[in-house]
């Protein structure tokens, strides 16, 4: 499977020529065009692309994505181990340790045996059937990473000095289905990225230009934050994503007792699912990192060969039931899989 070239696609362009790889974020402060993506446990990959260009995202062909079969997926967190976690989050909350943590689940699909999975081939299929503004493919096999993503959110948008974030909480399929809760929790994590970019920003600099605005995306609605601020003197890309990551919006609040939380509860790693995804421009100071939600990858490093992997879950507050939580979940997920596994035109239909 290795016979398929490196390659990046962001924003209407696509970057080949691979020059370079490595896990230091100094180099993003260097030259060149860089891909990256970071594991939420903090593996760092910046692939620089020599030749980058003006390029849409191809149109779909058909058969040319084989994915998994749509009644193979496995969770990492079945549906009474995820509700169970909302409960001890919840008791975590009474507690006083947490304000709300992000619970999530990875869910797991064999890949065809013999085919050539292309995850920018996933990426069109992606681009057609649930179109997102910081979609983009890394394909860099020899390095272990094949990312498609469909990402709505925006972790990190650089432009000199400026740098912002755009935090997603709260998710419903119409606006009428938001809550209080879902205002409560996107207020409480635009505090914690407002605290996370000023570690990095010029004192007084951090803004809240937008809060709580209502987005529409395919088949859902999110309430949307923008938090901007101007980078301290000095402040390059090491300290920025030190400061930062992982996201707040897939953490919780406090991050540091959330992702205790997270790590007691969660089974499995979420990989580049709620880390950083996008791309790089050191020479025009440029950049755009989404977090790696609504995102698939694939992994080669089983015995059993290759699987197809996709996180999805949902901010656990006080406000929480553990049922509307999963089902959360499942309207997260249902659609991007169901495009995966090659039955788009089943998505507008009500399931059972």
């Amino acid at each position: 499977m290795h016979h398929l070239p490196p390659l990046a696609r962001f924003g209407g362009r696509v970057a080949c020529d691979l020059r370079d790889v490595t896990s230091d974020p100094a180099a993003l402060d260097s030259a060149g065009f860089w891909a990256v993506t970071a594991d939420f446990e903090g593996g760092l990959v910046c692939a620089r692309f020599g030749d980058v260009r003006a390029e849409p995202v191809p149109e779909a062909v058909p058969g040319r994505w084989q994915g998994p079969a749509a009644g193979d997926w496995t969770s990492s967190l079945d549906h009474d181990a995820y509700t169970a976690g909302v409960r001890h989050i919840r008791a975590q909350i009474a507690a006083g340790e947490v304000y709300q943590a992000n619970l999530c689940r990875v869910l797991t699909a064999p890949l065809p045996a013999g085919t050539t999975a292309d995850v920018d081939a996933l990426t069109a299929l992606l681009a057609r059937g649930n179109p997102a503004p910081y979609a983009g493919t890394i394909r860099l096999p020899a390095h272990g990473v094949e990312i498609a993503t469909a990402s709505p959110e925006l972790y990190l948008r650089r432009s000199g000095q400026t740098v912002e974030s755009g935090p997603i909480k709260g998710t419903g399929r119409t606006a009428a289905d938001l809550l209080e809760k879902d205002h409560a929790e996107n207020v409480m994590i635009v505090d914690l990225v407002r605290n996370d970019l000023g570690r990095v920003c010029a004192t007084g600099s951090v803004v809240v230009p937008r809060l709580c605005a209502v987005e529409a995306h395919p088949g859902l609605v999110h309430l949307v934050s923008t938090v901007r601020g101007e980078l301290a003197d000095g402040a390059g890309w090491s300290r920025l994503l030190a400061g930062t990551f992982p996201p707040g919006s897939v953490t919780g609040a406090p991050k540091s007792s959330a992702l205790r939380i997270i790590e007691a509860l969660e089974t499995v790693p979420r990989g580049p699912y709620c880390g950083g995804i996008g791309w790089v421009d050191a020479d025009r100071g440029t950049a755009e990192l989404a977090v790696g939600i609504r995102t698939f990858w694939i992994d080669r490093t089983g015995d059993r060969g290759p699987v197809l992997r996709f996180g999805t879950g949902a901010g656990i507050t006080w406000g929480s039931d553990p049922e509307r939580e999963w089902d959360e979940t499942e309207l997260k997920a249902g659609r991007l899989l169901a495009i995966a596994s090659g039955a788009e035109e089943t998505i507008g239909r009500t399931t059972p």
